[in-house]
C-alpha cells in the first residue's frame, strides 16, 4: 500500500474508532469552510522553536511561513514551561512538500493543498503538501486558524487534533475591486488590503485605477496624464505600481489593472485636452482622433511591464456618447463613415480590444458591451456582470466566459446589502449545462470608491466580502443552505480579522456598522 492510501486507511479506522468528527460541526472554526475537514479531540502546542522545512527553496514560502507564524503569535509573548508539557503532545515545525517546480503565479494557478496536522509518519511535525507554492500559501492561511495564543498557559496552541483538510478553490478567479480615482487610497492602505484579501483566499485585485475623477498613475509614454490626479501627492509611480504586483503576488494574489474607455475618462484630458471631444464636452473619449488610440495604446505598453496579470481589463461600461453627435468634427466623421452613435461605440470597443490582444492580454469588459453586441467581442473576452441577475447566463450560452458581479448583492458600497445576502449569492444560478458552467470563471465584490478612502475601506469591505469569499472558494455542496447556520463561524473569523489588525465591522450590523454597547467581539 503506497504513502496515501496508508493515510486513508489510519483515517478511516479514527473516523470508526470515532476520534475524528464531522467538518460540518459548528465546532470548526475555518474560514472559508475547506472541502473536507476531519478532526479530533486532542491538544497540540507550538514550541518556541516551530519552524518549517520543505523540499522546496523559495522565498515567497519562507517569508510566507514567517508572516503566517507572527499573525498567530499576534506580539503575543511567549512564556511557557515547556518541560511542563508531555513531549508526544508538542509540535515542532511543518514540512512542507511542493510537487511542481513553476514559481510563477498566473490565472488557474492549481491552488490545492493537503494538511495533517501531526503527521502520522512524524507526530512532531505538521504536514502539508501542495501541487505549487500558492497551494502551499492557501494551506498556510488555513494552518494559521488552526491555531491560537491561549493566555493560561502562554503558548500557541491548536485545538481538535488531529486535523485531515484536503482542499482546493471551487471558483479560479475570485477578487476584490478597489477603485482609487474617486478617492486616493495610499500605498500602505492598499497594501493592507491585499493582506486581508489573502486570509479570506481572495486571489484578484481588480485595481480600477482611473475614471473621470482623477488619473493617479504615471504613464511614462504619455507623462502628462497624471496631471488629472487630484494633487501631486495623490499619486502612484511605476515603481509603486510594480510595487504593489510584487507583494500581491507574494501572497497569491494576482493585480487585474482596469482602464475605462471610451467612459468614465474625462480626467485623461486634464493632460492632453485633444483627447476630449471639446472643452465644453469632455467625455467620452475622442473616437475620431488617431491620438486617443495612440494613447490607449502607450498606456497598456506600459501596463505590459507591470502588469502582468492574463487579463487586463477594459471598462466600456456607461458610455454617453451624446458629445460625439453634439461636436461638429466628430459628427462629420460618423457620417463619412455611415456611423450612428452605437455603431462608433462598438467600433471604440473593439478597437480597444485589438490594442490590448496586440500587447498579448486578454481583455474583460463590462457586460454593456455584451449587451449591445456581444456576438462581436473577441472570444478572448470575459463578460463581467455587475448590472443584474440572468446576464450570466446568456454570456456562457453565447460561449463567453463570464465573472459575476451583480451590483444587487456584491456591491460593497451598497451598504444596505447585509452579508447574509452577499453568502447567498450563487454565480451559477440557473446554469445547468456543465460546460457552461466552467465559462463562469468566478467572481468578485467592489469596493466603488465614491464613500471610502483609507479612513474606512478595511470596515466596509469586511465581514461581507468575506461571505462572498466563501461562496467563491467552498464546494457548493458545503456552503450553507441557510446564512444563519454560518453566523457564529463568520464572526469568528471577523474577531480574528481584528486581531490581525483589519479594521473589519461587526456582523450583527449592515457595511460599516459600529459596535453597539459593550460586549464580546464574537456577539456583535
Amino acid at each position: 500500500m503506497g504513502k496515501m492510501g496508508s493515510e486513508m486507511l489510519i483515517y478511516v479506522l479514527l473516523l470508526m474508532a470515532g476520534v475524528l468528527a464531522s467538518g460540518r460541526s459548528s465546532q470548526v472554526k475555518i474560514w472559508p469552510m475547506p472541502a473536507s475537514v476531519s478532526y479530533g479531540h486532542t491538544h497540540l502546542y507550538l514550541t518556541n522553536d516551530f519552524g518549517f522545512s520543505s523540499n522546496y527553496g523559495s522565498e515567497i514560502l519562507k517569508d510566507a511561513f514567517d508572516r503566517m507564524l507572527a499573525l498567530i503569535k499576534l506580539d503575543h509573548v511567549i512564556d511557557a514551561n515547556f518541560s511542563a508539557f508531555n513531549s508526544s503532545s508538542l509540535l515542532q515545525g511543518l514540512h512542507i512538500v511542493i510537487s511542481s517546480p513553476n514559481g510563477q503565479l498566473q490565472y488557474g494557478v492549481d491552488e490545492s493543498y493537503k494538511l495533517i496536522v501531526p503527521s502520522p509518519e512524524k507526530p512532531a511535525y505538521a504536514h502539508l503538501e501542495a501541487k505549487t507554492v500558492y497551494g502551499a500559501l492557501q494551506g498556510l492561511q488555513t494552518f494559521s486558524q488552526l491555531c491560537y495564543f491561549s493566555v493560561t498557559s502562554k503558548v500557541l496552541q491548536i485545538d481538535m487534533s488531529p486535523w485531515t483538510i484536503i482542499d482546493q478553490p471551487r471558483f479560479s478567479y475570485r477578487g476584490l475591486l478597489i477603485d482609487t480615482s474617486r478617492h486616493y487610497l495610499p500605498v500602505p492602505v492598499i497594501k493592507k488590503v491585499i493582506d486581508s484579501m489573502s486570509y479570506a483566499k481572495l486571489n484578484v485585485m481588480h485595481w480600477h485605477i482611473v475614471d473621470t475623477q482623477s488619473f493617479p498613475l504615471e504613464i511614462p509614454s504619455y507623462p502628462k496624464l497624471w496631471d488629472g490626479a487630484y494633487s501631486p501627492s495623490e499619486r502612484y509611480t511605476v515603481a509603486d505600481a510594480a510595487d504593489i504586483v510584487s507583494y500581491a503576488q507574494k501572497r497569491g494574489i494576482n493585480v487585474l489593472a482596469e482602464i475605462d474607455v471610451p467612459g468614465h475618462a474625462l480626467s485623461w484630458g486634464t493632460g492632453y485636452p485633444s483627447l476630449w471631444p471639446s472643452k465644453d464636452c469632455q467625455q467620452p473619449l475622442d473616437v475620431s482622433s488617431e491620438f486617443t488610440f495612440k494613447v490607449i495604446d502607450g498606456i497598456l505598453s506600459d501596463f505590459s511591464k507591470i502588469f502582468n496579470f492574463k487579463f487586463v481589463h477594459l471598462g466600456g461600461d456607461e458610455v454617453n456618447t451624446s458629445c460625439w453627435t453634439t461636436t461638429p468634427r466628430i459628427r462629420n466623421w460618423l457620417k463619412k463613415r455611415g456611423m450612428n452613435e452605437s455603431q462608433a461605440y462598438q467600433y471604440f470597443v473593439l478597437r480597444a480590444q485589438n490594442i490590448a490582444l496586440s500587447h498579448g492580454y486578454e481583455i474583460i469588459n463590462w457586460e454593456e458591451t455584451f449587451n449591445d453586441f456581444g456576438n462581436k467581442l473577441s472570444q478572448k473576452t470575459v463578460v463581467h456582470n455587475w448590472l443584474g441577475g440572468g446576464v450570466a447566463q446568456r454570456v456562457v450560452a453565447s460561449g463567453l466566459r463570464c465573472i459575476v458581479s451583480n451590483q444587487d448583492k456584491w456591491y460593497l458600497d451598497h451598504l444596505d446589502t447585509p452579508w447574509q445576502e452577499f453568502y447567498a449569492n450563487e454565480p451559477l444560478t440557473n446554469i445547468t449545462n456543465l460546460k457552461q458552467q466552467k465559462l463562469v470563471i468566478g467572481g468578485e465584490v467592489c469596493m466603488w470608491g465614491e464613500t471610502v478612502d483609507g479612513s474606512d475601506i478595511e470596515q466596509t469591505i469586511w465581514p461581507r466580502a468575506a461571505a462572498a469569499a466563501e461562496r467563491l472558494w467552498t464546494p457548493f455542496d458545503k456552503l450553507a443552505k441557510n446564512p444563519r447556520d454560518v453566523t457564529e463561524r463568520l464572526a469568528h473569523f471577523r474577531c480574528l480579522l481584528n486581531q490581525r489588525g483589519v479594521a473589519a465591522a461587526p456582523v450583527a450590523g449592515l457595511g460599516r456598522a459600529a459596535p453597539e454597547g459593550p460586549g464580546s467581539c464574537y456577539r456583535q
